[in-house]
């Protein structure tokens, strides 16, 4: 859940927990309230707050950041705890719509990957405001069989697969998707060229179009939710998604046991890295039950339970011993230093270039 539009919707129950579904932010008695996507906690770990604490915590989702920022720009949403990526939370910080976190009331603070938290600092100066999460790559997701059935031995840990017309042409007919997400594709596309991802220059941006331009004709949908189901069922056999949605994809093919494999790398070339954080709305109703739940939310098991569930890296270090193996050893989850040195940064841009690569977006859903 990235920094960007991830709008994946999957069915979660949370035992002993009724969602909250008020559009008015209302509120009904002592509860703490909760807003985060759906099938972002293990399937007890809300309930197991509330069986410790005899707080009645309740979930709100939402389907995508972009609800979530005008929620809580709006003011009076009622929740207590949100669930905001770094980018999104940058913003909401400059918008003063975050409450400061008094992090010596989260005695799970320390757990904090120390280097995770200064990539996070680049979004909130003195990590004030959002504590990490989780943490995220946009990669390569594919299926082995049907890729070398009409590739051979493809390079499937570079972004060739997509930007070289001659293997995306052989790849068309079992189905190429892309998340629908300008402000990581657009970088990844200029990091490929060689070029700065966040870019300003108008030439570098008509660069990436012109490369984007090249992928359009052999894509068969850029519809974000619909990539984990696609690649499970081996209606797509190759996109390009965020780690944990082509984990969650892979777990689903094992579980219907229908034949599919789903294998993930992160590009050679590097890829855009995008965090998840958990934020207290400035108006929130009961903030010292949200520094509760956040502090619950850092103790080793709570994250690691988590993360064995939704297939993401969390950011606590201490937690990572716990996680599963197949997934801690996993270099395209956990990836070691060498290919994190190649990652960078989601990084929230001014209105004027934001829009400028909204109209490159624009052009490339339209193909032209």
């Amino acid at each position: 859940m990235s920094g960007s539009c991830r709008a994946f919707l999957h069915t979660i129950v949370i035992a002993s927990v009724a969602a909250f579904c008020g559009g008015n932010g209302a509120r009904a008695g002592d509860k703490l309230f909760i807003y985060n996507f759906s099938d972002y906690f293990a399937q007890d770990t809300v309930s197991n707050f509330s069986k410790r604490t005899g707080i009645d915590a309740r979930v709100d989702f939402f389907d995508s950041l972009e609800v979530l920022e005008t929620r809580l720009l709006a003011g009076g949403s009622g929740f207590d705890v949100a669930f905001p990526s770094a980018t999104v939370g940058e913003r909401l910080v400059q918008s003063g719509a975050l409450k400061p976190i008094d992090v010596s009331a989260l005695k799970n603070y320390q757990n904090l990957d120390k280097s995770l938290l200064r990539l996070v600092a680049e979004h909130d100066p003195g990590n004030q405001y959002l504590v990490p999460y989780m943490w995220l790559t946009t990669g390569i997701a594919y299926n082995p069989k049907l890729v070398e059935e009409r590739v051979g031995a493809a390079p499937t840990n570079s972004l060739d697969m997509f930007f070289k017309p001659e293997l995306a042409r052989k790849l068309q007919d079992c189905g190429i998707g892309i998340v629908d997400a300008p402000n990581e594709v657009i970088p990844i596309a200029l990091n490929y060229l060689g070029l700065d991802p966040y870019s300003t220059n108008q030439e570098d941006l008509d660069k990436a179009k012109g490369l984007l331009l090249t992928l359009r004709p052999y894509i068969r949908h850029m519809q974000s939710g619909q990539l984990v189901a696609d690649m499970a069922s081996g209606q797509l056999c190759l996109a390009m998604m965020w780690s944990g949605d082509a984990g969650i994809a892979a777990a689903r093919a094992e579980e219907a046991n229908n034949g599919i494999a789903v294998n993930y790398s992160i590009p050679k070339e590097g890829t855009i890295i995008s965090f998840d954080t958990m934020a207290i709305p400035g108006d929130a109703p009961d903030p010292a039950q949200a520094l509760a739940f956040i502090d619950y939310v850092l103790e080793p098991k709570t994250v690691a339970d988590i993360s064995n569930h939704v297939f993401y890296a969390n950011a606590n270090a201490a937690a990572t011993a716990l996680v599963d193996e197949a997934i801690r050893t996993d270099p395209n989850v956990y990836p070691p230093e060498d290919i994190r040195a190649k990652l960078f940064v989601d990084k929230s841009l001014p209105p004027r270039q934001a829009r400028e690569r909204t109209r490159v977006w624009t052009a490339f859903r339209a193909g032209n």
